[in-house]
C-alpha cells in the first residue's frame, strides 16, 4: 500500500519506495522487484548485499536517474520522477563509484562544480560554500593541486566535497570505500559520520564491507536478488540466517567487537 504525501512528510521520511520494480530492458529479468523502503531524515545507513543484488540500481532509482517500471517513489511527499532536475540536485547529491577525475581540474575547481544547481544565487555565497567545504573535508591545502596528482583517498574526499558543495539534505554514495586502504576507508567513514552528526545530513551508501557497515552505520538494509531481506540495526540484520540467505554461505561466524559490542563477521 502506498503512503500518502501527508503521511510521508509527517513521519520525517526523505524517500519512500513502494512496490518498486525496475529492469534495464524488457527481455531481462527485473533487477529490483516489488521493493519497499523508507529513508528517514537523519539516517546514516548502508545498503548491503552480494554482487548483483540490485544495490547500485536502487541508488540510481533514488536519485531519479532511473525511473521505476512499476511502483511509487516519493521524495518528501512528492513524486520523485516529476521533480525538476535542478531542484533534485539541490536536494540530493550522488557520489558515483566511478569518479570523474581524469581531467586536470584543480581540487577547488572540482568542488566549485557542485555549485552548478545553485547558479545565479551569488558568487559570494558560492565562494563561501566552496571554502567551508574544502576546510570541512581537510582539502584546503590541496585546493590548487590537480586532482590527477592526488592519491585515491584524497580523490575520494574531493568527490565527497563536490557533492557537499551542493548543500544536499540527502547524500548518496556508491561504494565510497572501494579500492581504498584501511586508513582511507576509516577516514572516509569518519568524515561521513561527522557530516551526519554535525550537519544532520542524511547519508545512504552502498557498502560491501559488512564489518565497516556494522561499526559506523545506524541502520543496514540487506538486499538479495532485487529485494530487501531485512532492515534494522547491525545486530538485527547481521544474523547468521540472514547471511546464509543473502550470501549463500555458512563459512562465517558472527561475534561482537570487544570495544563497541557491535557485530563482527569472521571467516571460518
Amino acid at each position: 500500500m502506498s503512503s500518502t504525501a501527508s503521511e510521508v512528510s509527517q513521519n520525517g521520511t526523505h524517500v519512500a519506495l513502494r512496490d518498486v520494480t525496475f529492469r534495464y530492458s524488457r527481455d531481462q529479468q527485473p533487477v529490483v522487484t516489488d521493493l519497499n523502503m523508507d529513508i528517514k531524515r537523519g539516517d546514516f545507513s548502508a545498503i548491503v548485499g552480494p554482487n548483483g543484488a540490485g544495490k547500485s540500481t536502487l541508488l540510481r532509482l533514488i536519485t531519479g536517474y532511473l525511473r521505476p517500471e512499476e511502483g511509487d517513489l516519493q521524495f518528501e511527499g512528492s513524486p520523485l520522477p516529476q521533480m525538476p532536475p535542478r531542484l533534485r540536485a539541490q536536494k540530493m547529491a550522488f557520489v558515483k563509484q566511478n569518479r570523474d577525475d581524469r581531467f586536470h581540474f584543480t581540487v577547488a575547481e572540482m568542488v566549485q562544480m557542485g555549485r552548478l544547481p545553485h547558479s545565479g544565487n551569488g558568487r559570494i555565497r558560492d565562494r563561501e560554500v566552496v571554502s567551508s567545504t574544502l576546510q570541512l573535508c581537510n582539502l584546503q591545502h590541496l585546493a590548487h593541486r590537480p586532482v590527477t596528482a592526488l592519491s585515491g583517498g584524497e580523490r575520494q574526499r574531493v568527490a565527497i566535497a563536490r557533492a557537499l558543495s551542493q548543500e544536499p539534505d540527502l547524500l548518496l554514495l556508491d561504494e565510497p570505500t572501494t579500492h581504498l586502504d584501511i586508513h582511507f576507508q576509516i577516514e572516509t567513514l569518519e568524515l561521513l559520520s561527522s557530516l551526519n552528526e554535525q550537519k544532520s545530513t542524511t547519508v545512504v551508501m552502498v557498502l560491501h564491507d559488512l564489518n565497516l557497515a556494522a561499526q559506523y552505520c545506524h541502520r543496514l538494509t540487506l538486499m538479495h536478488e532485487g529485494q530487501v531481506i531485512c532492515s534494522g540495526t547491525a545486530a538485527e540484520v547481521l544474523q547468521p540466517e540472514n547471511i546464509r540467505r543473502a550470501y549463500g554461505t555458512e563459512r562465517v561466524t558472527v561475534t561482537s567487537h570487544p570495544r563497541t559490542k557491535k557485530p563482527v563477521l569472521l571467516p571460518l
